[in-house]
């Protein structure tokens, strides 16, 4: 029996709505270190976006290998396998190489070409062990692929698409041929960080992985010889063939689509060729997000009596107040609205993270309908929020009150006129 924990898309550094992260990804590696410690896996696959950006902070980076020497002082025979994602700056990660891999820790950040184009597919390749050192799998730690990685293939209809499946063709018959050389019973894992078609997005969470043109991918370019195909990318944890292909989602709510659903970490079990169970572990959320209302848009006087209602926790650390996100519906701009909204939160342990407006509007007969609510552009989001996230992007800290006060008056006199 071989075991294996599956995750994805930590996004570590993220800033929501002008918020740090830092506490919730400390919590989710913390618990993720105990929950490796109690199951003891043989090896970890984490498939991309270990970063939201390509440059991360220092703190961020900190966090992330911090964890890593972390998981090997406590667990020495594990092996961590991890690949680069749309998010993440490929070469930054292989940077260490050379260092993790005495830690039992393979990083594929990049596709290698020579200079006729063929790909270095022993890349790819990883060899994952039991606690005897008997090779039980081999993981196939493909990164995200851009046009330039892939591939060309003749009379190709997509030459990405197509130069994707020929790759992992091309990926899958080395790791067949090493696997006849280390153990033939050995199971075939495949890493990926794309879209998947019929996969289901996260509204406001994912990046496009390609400008134009369609970026979904069937899964049928995965070889029916693969025992499991550990995916990153789409933030919903989700299934395909039966669970042989898997988004893990990510350990942390990215987005207000999220907060409905819990996040979780995919405990894979093999014996030999044949993946025999998956268990979804549940990861603890250290930080909530709530919509207010819960569902659709409100006139503002319902959703001050709402918040007014909440009944929370004093005892929570600031780190640990739940993100709000409010949703509103009216006739007119009022630029009073944060303000009100601010004053039925004081008190209360609540982060204000984002104001979203849906604006009433009449029909030839009279009927009100209310439009814009799901959408994040500068109609339907407050005019304070866009001030204030591009203060802080120039000058790197909140506007004041004096300033806050300033902008206020000039909303107040545009819906003045």
């Amino acid at each position: 029996m071989f075991t294996v924990f599956h995750t994805a898309d930590w996004h570590l550094g993220q800033s929501f709505c002008g918020f740090d992260r830092d506490y919730e990804h400390r919590c989710f590696l913390d618990w993720l270190l105990s929950e490796m410690q109690s199951q003891r896996p043989d090896a970890l696959i984490i498939a991309g976006d270990v970063f939201d950006t390509i440059n991360p902070s220092a703190v961020a980076q900190k966090r992330f290998y911090n964890f890593l020497a972390d998981a090997h002082a406590a667990l020495p025979r594990l092996q961590i396998v991890l690949t680069a994602g749309n998010h993440d700056a490929g070469a930054r990660l292989e940077a260490p190489a050379g260092l993790l891999d005495s830690l039992n820790i393979s990083v594929v950040g990049t596709v290698e070409q020579d200079d006729v184009g063929n790909i270095d597919l022993a890349k790819f390749l990883v060899p994952l062990k039991d606690h005897v050192g008997r090779v039980q799998a081999i993981a196939m730690a493909v990164p995200f692929l851009r046009p330039s990685d892939v591939p060309l293939v003749k009379n190709a209809v997509d030459p990405y698409l197509d130069g994707i499946r020929e790759l992992y063709r091309r990926t899958t018959a080395a790791a067949v041929t090493l696997r006849a050389k280390l153990n033939p019973a050995a199971a075939l894992i495949a890493l990926g960080h794309c879209h998947l078609h019929g996969g289901e997005e996260s509204p406001e969470s994912e990046r496009r992985l390609v400008i134009g043109g369609a970026e979904a991918i069937g899964s049928d370019i995965f070889d029916p010889q693969i025992a499991y195909v550990a995916l990153g990318h789409l933030h919903r944890a989700q299934q395909f063939d039966n669970g042989r292909i898997r988004y893990s989602g990510s350990p942390i709510p990215l987005s207000f689509a999220e907060a409905g659903y819990r996040h979780q970490l995919v405990k894979l079990t093999f014996i030999e060729t044949t993946l025999t169970s998956t268990d979804e572990i549940l990861i603890p959320r250290a930080a909530m997000m709530l919509r207010i209302p819960a569902a659709g848009a409100a006139v503002i006087d319902d959703v001050i009596s709402q918040l007014e209602a909440l009944t929370l926790d004093e005892s929570l650390l600031l780190e640990q107040y739940p993100f709000v996100e409010v949703r509103i519906t009216e006739e007119g701009p009022d630029p009073m609205r944060r303000r009100r909204i601010e004053q039925a939160m004081d008190g209360k342990p609540l982060r204000l993270a984002s104001i979203k407006i849906a604006t009433l509007e009449r029909n030839a007969a009279g009927v009100q309908s209310a439009t814009g609510a799901d959408q994040m552009d500068l109609k339907t989001i407050d005019p304070e929020d866009v001030f204030q996230d591009a203060y802080r992007k120039k000058y790197g800290h909140d506007p004041d009150s004096r300033l806050l006060a300033a902008f206020r008056e000039i909303l107040l006199q545009e819906a003045r006129g």
